[in-house]
C-alpha cells in the first residue's frame, strides 16, 4: 500500500458521502472506487470475493500497477490499452464492457463491469467501476462440476477427463454428421511443462494444470467442451465451426491462457500453450481427428511454441 488507511478513508470521504460510502460497500456486486489518477480509494467485500484480493491489498494501489491485469478477448491488457475506467474518468460517459480479470490464483474469469463517473460541482472527482461474474459464460464449469459424480472429471483440474472426452468427443462426431455441420477439435500442449515441475516443483505444476484448465472452461461457450487428454495435453471441442473460424478461436485461447499467471517464491510464473486445431469430416473417428489435431500441435512445438497451427489438407 501506498498510503495509509486513514488517509484512503479521509480521500474517500472526500468524493463521497457517508450514505453512498456504505451502500458501495455492501453492494452484492464487486465495486471499488478510484481517485483521477486511478488510485483505489474503496474496495468492497463482494469485490474480494470474486477476485481474493482483500482490501490491505487492493486500498492504496493503482489501477496501473495491474494487480487484475483485466484483458479483452484478444488478450490486449487494458489497464494498458483501453480501459474503459480511465476513459470514463476523460469524459465522464458511462461504460459497460465483457473482460477478463485475474483472480488472484492466477486464472482468468469473465466479468460484465460497469464505469460510472464521480461528479462534484460539475468536476470529476473520481469514478466507481461495478463488477459481475459472467453467469452465462460459467455455466459449462457449472455442468462439469455436477459430472463430478459420474467419475468423468479430472479430480486435480475440474474438467473432464479422457474417458468423458473420449465419449464426448464421439457424440459430438456423431452430431455433426447428422446435422451436416462440423466441429472444432483443438489439441494443447503447456509449454515446458516438465522444466516447470523441475524448476519450481511438482505442486507449482499442478497449479499451471489447474490455473490453464480454469482459464479454458471460463471463456468456452455453454455448449463446448474441453477436456483433459493426459499429462500436460488438454483438448477442447468447439461444435458448429467453418475452417476460416479456426485460427482465429486457436489464437483466442492461446493469447488468454498465456495473459494467466501465479505467484511463486521466484516471481510470476506464466505460461504457453502449443497448439494443434482441425476440423472434423463426415469421415472422422475419435482416432482419425486427434491424431490431425495432434500432428498440428507437434509443428507448433517444432516452429517455436506459443502458437497455432491449423490442419488445411
Amino acid at each position: 500500500m501506498s498510503v495509509t488507511n486513514k488517509s484512503i478513508d479521509e480521500k474517500v470521504h472526500s468524493i463521497l458521502s457517508e450514505q453512498a460510502l456504505q451502500i458501495i460497500k455492501h453492494l452484492n456486486i464487486g465495486a471499488y472506487v478510484v481517485s483521477p489518477e486511478r488510485e483505489i480509494y474503496l474496495w468492497n467485500d463482494k469485490a474480494k470475493e470474486i477476485t481474493g484480493y482483500s482490501q490491505e491489498e487492493v486500498e492504496g494501489a493503482k489501477c496501473q500497477d495491474n494487480i487484475l491485469r483485466h484483458v479483452d478477448d484478444n488478450g490486449t491488457e487494458l489497464c494498458i490499452q483501453g480501459c474503459p475506467l480511465h476513459e470514463t474518468i476523460k469524459d465522464g460517459q458511462l461504460r459497460k464492457a465483457r473482460v477478463y480479470l485475474r483472480h488472484k490464483t492466477g486464472f482468468r474469469m469473465p466479468v460484465k463491469v460497469e464505469t460510472l463517473p464521480i461528479m462534484l460541482n460539475n468536476e470529476i472527482k473520481g469514478a466507481i467501476e461495478l463488477f459481475q461474474e459472467d453467469t452465462e459464460e460459467l455455466n459449462l464449469l457449472e455442468e462439469l462440476r455436477r459430472t463430478r459424480e459420474k467419475a468423468l472429471i479430472c479430480p486435480l483440474t475440474e474438467i473432464g477427463n479422457r474417458r468423458y472426452t473420449e465419449q464426448v468427443l464421439e457424440d459430438r462426431l456423431e452430431e455433426m454428421k447428422r446435422l451436416k455441420s462440423s466441429l472444432g477439435l483443438f489439441f494443447m500442449d503447456i509449454d515446458d511443462f516438465k522444466c516447470i515441475n523441475d524448476t519450481y516443483g511438482h505442486p507449482i505444476g499442478d497449479i499451471v494444470l489447474k490455473m490453464v484448465a480454469r482459464t479454458l472452461v471460463n471463456i468456452m461457450r455453454p455448449y463446448d467442451f474441453v477436456g483433459r487428454w493426459g499429462g500436460e495435453e488438454m483438448v477442447a471441442i468447439i461444435p458448429h465451426v467453418k475452417q476460416e473460424e479456426l485460427y482465429p478461436l486457436g489464437e483466442r485461447f492461446r493469447k488468454l491462457i498465456s495473459a494467466s499467471s501465479i505467484k511463486t517464491t521466484q516471481g510470476r510464473l506464466n505460461v504457453t500453450v502449443s497448439i494443434g486445431a482441425t476440423i472434423s469430416n463426415e469421415n472422422d473417428t475419435i482416432q482419425s481427428i486427434i491424431e490431425r489435431a495432434d500432428q498440428m500441435m507437434y509443428i507448433s512445438k517444432r516452429e517455436g511454441k506459443n502458437r497455432v497451427t491449423v490442419y488445411n489438407g
